[in-house]
């Protein structure tokens, strides 16, 4: 025990995240048991979409998470932490997964749909709570930094689907059912493995914050290129048994140790410049919580208009729903994440109707989760930089990736030759900014006591946007353009339906776009302030 004190850290802590994160996304892993679910079930496509959408919901409806997290975490007269919500999702994850493996299988008699529904739901909705104590400890931990910790929280859930086809090519290969075994038990033993070490420290600014959190950044970015080149590789030539296994273990090693030396790094460095070694958050007596607005020598602006006073204090959820600002940031978020995600749900029929090849859709699918990760990380990192070196309020740069999206939605309308090239990696990377960009403006407008519950609730955006853009215009347009024949080929098959999601998106930019002028001068009167006069280890 006097060990496990002795080597916690924040940076410890971000390590362990890391590797959770990497193991946590399973959502995104569907399409690989999908076909096995609807041939051992007996469903017909449409049955299967159903089920597919508590898979959506589950994966994006994290309030109970938030709920959970503020509840245990942040209240130190109450036995819990972080850990508490990791095993919460660890139970869901098991328990999900297995009974699927179950009726996948044939060990229990094959369920009602509602039964597959649930299980669907419980797997998938185990991902908010492991995002959730993750995403939050790591924004109360680097409150200075919280758009790069959020970015590399979220890029590695992005890039954890591209990790998890790793382990389905090297051991699972053509089993599913397999692989459905391997999801109840890889993520659920990560979580449970290294979540004593995920815990919220005092949140005092450091020198070396920037750092080593560059050096994470670095290490996230050597993850995102090695899988890119091994997705490629992987689509133009047949891997035999022994270099699938290379290649994991490479990636295995890369993983394990690179977090852990930049860790070990940063703690040994600040361990020799402090007297003694900073007792977590809810061991210390006084802590001054990350989420305060101000520290204690700081004292409001008096005076202020009544938007500023109201950003005062941390706000809790029904608080934060009655203002403008929660909901000029769910709409924006309906525009960006739903067009975004309806994009790759029907990325493979738009490269058919377009005449791309097998290898060129798959390519385009399976290097969806890399666009993913550079917007996820890459927004953060760059709201960081352009805050602290600009000034820059966060709403302007989630305004810029939205006009972005709006125009990677009217290239893959074009349909001219590689258009599918470009529009994929434009919406891609604006998709994965907005998933960086809303949590970390939803702890500096609202704070970050109940940030979990609060940009939860705006993620269910992202599902209820998916649905109309997926079902109430792509789905119905298309079947309209392909009338009494099967399939429809062409440009037309997708045209208006993405000029659309253009519209909407370009929609998305100016509510973004009202949002920054609306923050503008409590960034630059409150979060930078509070920068500035952040103390100094």
């Amino acid at each position: 025990m006097a060990e496990m004190e002795r080597l916690s850290s924040k940076w410890t802590a971000t390590a362990a995240s890391i590797w959770i994160q990497s193991a946590a996304g399973s959502s995104y892993a569907f399409s690989i048991y999908s076909s096995a679910l609807k041939s051992s079930q007996g469903y017909d496509q449409s049955t299967l979409d159903t089920v597919s959408v508590f898979k959506d919901i589950g994966a994006n409806a994290g309030i109970l998470s938030g709920i959970l997290y503020s509840a245990v975490a942040l209240n130190r007269r109450r036995i819990g932490g972080p850990w508490v919500v990791h095993a919460a999702g660890a139970i869901q994850c098991f328990l999900g997964y297995f009974f699927l493996w179950a009726a996948v299988t044939g060990l229990i008699e094959r369920p009602p749909v509602a039964a597959v529904c649930l299980f669907l739901f419980l797997a998938a909705h185990a991902q908010t709570f492991y995002n959730t104590a993750n995403v939050v400890t790591g924004v109360h931990n680097f409150s200075e930094y919280g758009g790069t910790i959020v970015g590399i929280m979220k890029g590695f859930l992005g890039l954890s689907s591209a990790i998890l086809v790793q382990v389905y090519d090297t051991f699972c290969k053509g089993k599913p059912s397999t692989f459905l075994l391997m999801l109840a038990l890889l993520p659920t033993s990560v979580s449970i493995l290294f979540m004593p070490l995920v815990r919220i420290y005092e949140a005092h600014g450091a020198d070396t914050d920037k750092k080593y959190l560059n050096a994470f950044s670095a290490f996230a970015l050597l993850i995102a290129a090695y899988l890119m080149v091994i997705i490629i590789l992987r689509n133009i030539f047949s891997f035999t048994s022994w270099a699938n296994i290379a290649t994991f273990i490479a990636l295995l090693v890369v993983l394990i140790t690179s977090p852990l030396g930049i860790a070990t790094k940063a703690q040994k460095f600040e361990s020799n410049r402090l007297p003694e070694t900073l007792d977590p958050l809810l061991e210390n007596p006084e802590p001054r919580l990350a989420s305060s607005k101000f520290s204690a020598s700081e004292e409001p602006v008096e005076h202020e208009p009544e938007m500023l006073v109201d950003h005062l204090e941390d706000m809790n959820l029904l608080r934060a729903m009655g203002s403008v600002d929660f909901w000029l940031l769910f709409i924006a978020m309906i525009c960006g994440m739903g067009s975004g995600l309806a994009t790759i749900n029907n990325m493979s029929q738009i490269g058919q109707s377009l005449g791309y090849t097998t290898v060129e859709i798959n390519s385009f699918v399976s290097l969806w989760s890399i666009w993913n990760f550079l917007g996820r990380f890459g927004a953060g990192y760059v709201s960081d930089y352009l805050l602290h070196t600009r000034g820059w309020a966060r709403p302007l740069l989630m305004a810029f990736t939205l006009a972005t999206m709006a125009a990677g939605h009217i290239v893959i309308s074009s349909g001219f030759s590689g258009n599918l090239y470009v529009g994929s990696i434009l919406v891609g990377i604006c998709y994965g900014s907005q998933w960086s960009l809303m949590p970390t403006i939803t702890s500096e407008i609202f704070g970050i006591r109940h940030m979990g519950t609060i940009f939860n609730t705006i993620a269910i955006a992202s599902p209820i946007g998916s649905y109309i853009f997926s079902v109430r215009v792509i789905g119905y347009i298309y079947d309209k353009e392909a009338s009494a024949e099967d399939s429809c080929i062409g440009t037309h098959c997708f045209m208006l339906s993405f000029l659309i999601m253009a519209s909407v998106a370009f929609f998305g930019f100016l509510i973004a776009l009202g949002l920054f002028f609306r923050t503008r001068r409590f960034y630059s009167s409150i979060v930078l302030k509070r920068l500035r006069h952040s103390p100094r280890q």
